[in-house]
């Protein structure tokens, strides 16, 4: 598995605590390197684990507002927990990244393998799917670059959570 897949996993599952627990954000991330320990987790895929997390926590109604404009009939609270932080994560890397949004698709799909239900990836596929043509719509990503392997994270993508998508 690729360091960036993992650091997509691994920021799931800070979403995942602090969407169960409720509680400040830099204290879920604390704990959750914590209790990881030395895990293989290079210090890369760490930085950007928690970029995607922090920054997709900074940005949780914005998000949930993206995805409720195209998840018809389904509030987001009544979406399974895990489902509807992969759709924040892949949101968030649509706006807030500079990773091809078909990329960022196929991640939280295979995340949602992994993680969920295969009802679930058909479910999520649709949505991001249609948040991707609005998007699209609205500013295509024509200069954007495929990222170059899912060995070695993108190290000049360095973008702090304050910051706002291009309009």
């Amino acid at each position: 598995m690729g360091s960036r897949r993992k650091a997509r996993e691994c920021a799931l599952q800070m979403l995942f605590a602090a969407d169960v627990a409720d509680a400040v954000p830099e204290d879920v991330l604390r704990l959750y390197w914590a209790q990881l320990g030395d895990a293989d987790v290079e210090e890369a895929a760490r930085d950007f684990a928690t970029r995607l997390a922090l920054g997709t926590l900074a940005r949780l109604e914005a998000l949930d507002e993206r995805i409720r404009s195209r998840a018809e009939h389904w509030r987001i609270p009544r979406m399974a927990i895990v489902d509807r932080n992969i759709l924040r994560l892949a949101v968030y890397e649509f706006l807030y990244e500079p990773t091809p949004r078909t990329v960022a698709i196929n991640e939280a799909l295979e995340i949602a393998r992994r993680f969920s239900t295969y009802e679930a990836t058909q479910f999520i596929n649709g949505i991001l799917d249609a948040i991707k043509r609005d998007l699209d719509e609205q500013q295509p990503q024509e200069n954007v670059q495929p990222e170059e392997s899912e060995e070695s994270p993108d190290e000049d993508a360095e973008q702090s959570p304050d910051d706002e998508p291009p309009e």
